[in-house]
């Protein structure tokens, strides 16, 4: 992957990159993964008649089972020692859950897909609008937090895995993400990547 640039145009900022055939390939399997993974937690939620009423659509109540869509889709509320709704955090966390987890997994399902949708085929030059690019920031973020619960990542590390670990490939390729994002943030702060 090249270091993004930033082109003013008379219809606003574009974010120029290149990708190699098998990083584009790469990110393409991740992207349809995630939109694949989001689907099936969709498709999980129960029925609702007010939804078949009203149009209003609901979510799940209950935590997703699968870490990484608990990940993903983390509780709304976290009550703390003393905490006067401790006792009702269980019962907020699903009524939070039923009204707005539809709407976040649109958006993040809408994210990874403008992210497929702005992948070079088989890789080479291409360029972003500022909305293509905040989604593409959004998605790379949901697809490395997939894969940090997957390789066990806590906020201090690894900072490496052994070559020999069955894992050390998929580290790879979560360091990969974490500096195409980085990249991809600092130029849309107008600031220079690395």
């Amino acid at each position: 992957m090249r270091k993004w640039k930033r082109i003013e145009t008379a219809e606003g900022p574009r974010f120029r990159s290149a990708l190699a055939p098998h990083e584009a390939a790469l990110l393409k399997n991740l992207g349809t993964a995630l939109i694949g993974l989001l689907d099936e937690r969709e498709s999980s939620s129960p029925s609702d008649e007010l939804e078949e009423i009203t149009g209003i659509k609901t979510g799940s109540s209950e935590s997703p089972d699968d870490p990484t869509l608990r990940r993903l889709l983390p509780d709304f509320y976290k009550s703390d020692d003393g905490d006067p709704l401790a006792d009702s955090s269980d019962s907020l966390n699903a009524a939070l859950r039923n009204l707005h987890e539809p709407q976040i997994i649109e958006a993040k399902r809408g994210a990874a897909q403008q992210l497929l949708d702005t992948v070079p085929d088989d890789g080479g030059r291409f360029e972003l609008t500022e909305d293509a690019a905040n989604a593409w920031i959004s998605s790379v973020n949901d697809i490395r937090l997939t894969l940090g619960v997957m390789l066990e990542i806590g906020p201090h590390g690894p900072e490496r895995l052994p070559d020999d670990h069955p894992l050390a490939t998929h580290f790879d390729v979560y360091q990969w993400l974490t500096v195409l994002q980085e990249y991809l943030v600092l130029v849309l702060m107008g600031k220079p990547a690395g």
